[in-house]
């Protein structure tokens, strides 16, 4: 029985992933401007699949920008794209 609900599990957290691959690719196919849309920090760690820690220490590194309000952290799509293109290795 264990093994059927780690079964279950794993197959729910996929689901939970590529729901919010969905979502992050439907935000950035309505033409919207990068400075609008907005991730909340669950959406940004799965988009980068990181960790909640990694996530934490690229905030205070000052490594991606962020709002806070709250006890909510938000995240940019620019800032998203600008981390990635900063980091960016061409062959």
């Amino acid at each position: 029985m264990r093994n059927y609900e780690e079964r279950i599990e794993n197959i729910l957290n996929r689901l939970d992933t590529q729901i919010t691959f969905v979502v992050a690719k439907m935000k950035m196919n309505e033409k919207f401007d990068p400075e609008d849309v907005f991730f909340d920090n669950g959406e940004f760690m799965k988009l980068m699949n990181i960790s909640k820690r990694t996530a934490q220490e690229w905030r205070n590194k000052k490594i991606i920008e962020f709002s806070q309000v709250g006890n909510k952290i938000y995240y940019r799509l620019s800032d998203i794209q600008k981390l990635l293109n900063d980091n960016y290795n061409s062959k």
